[in-house]
């Protein structure tokens, strides 16, 4: 969920140009060495065939791969962690709710109401509606 996260509101969490180290790196075994991260940190693969995507340091459930990209030290505030397990929640408890574009259907001379209301036009729960207030303090304006 945090690639996710991430991506929707634009922030990897950087603290400088210094925190995206570029090179060739090796997945051996479900794991990548990366020295200069601590343990816990959480980090962005990016360049990768199989791995792109945000991590906790370290993984032992990556793709055995070798890729010249990056990986991006990041900094993630702990109201972010505990924002992206309230967004696994609320997607697993409304699971039904967010797959369907329907508030209502009928079989006998088949008949349906879409939902109505929010922005898309089909009124479609999402997590980004539901979560826009919290999400709009983290939301950087221009992407990395």
């Amino acid at each position: 969920m945090l690639t996710e996260l991430c991506g929707e509101i634009r922030n990897y969490f950087l603290r400088g140009q210094n925190d995206v180290h570029g090179g060739e790196y090796a997945i051996v075994d479900g794991t990548i060495s990366l020295p200069f991260l601590q343990v816990g940190q959480y980090f962005r693969i990016v360049g990768s065939v199989f791995n792109d995507g945000v991590y906790q340091y370290p993984v032992k459930d990556l793709h055995d791969e070798e890729f010249s990209g990056a990986v991006w030290a990041m900094y993630v505030p702990p109201e972010v962690i505990d924002l992206s397990r309230q967004i696994d929640e609320w997607r697993e408890k409304n699971a039904t709710a967010i797959d369907s574009p329907y508030q209502s259907e009928s079989f006998g001379g088949y008949s349906y109401t879409l939902k109505s209301g929010g922005d898309s036009g089909s009124g479609s729960i999402t997590w980004q509606k539901q979560f826009a207030s919290k999400l709009s303090r983290y939301r950087r304006l221009f992407p990395v």
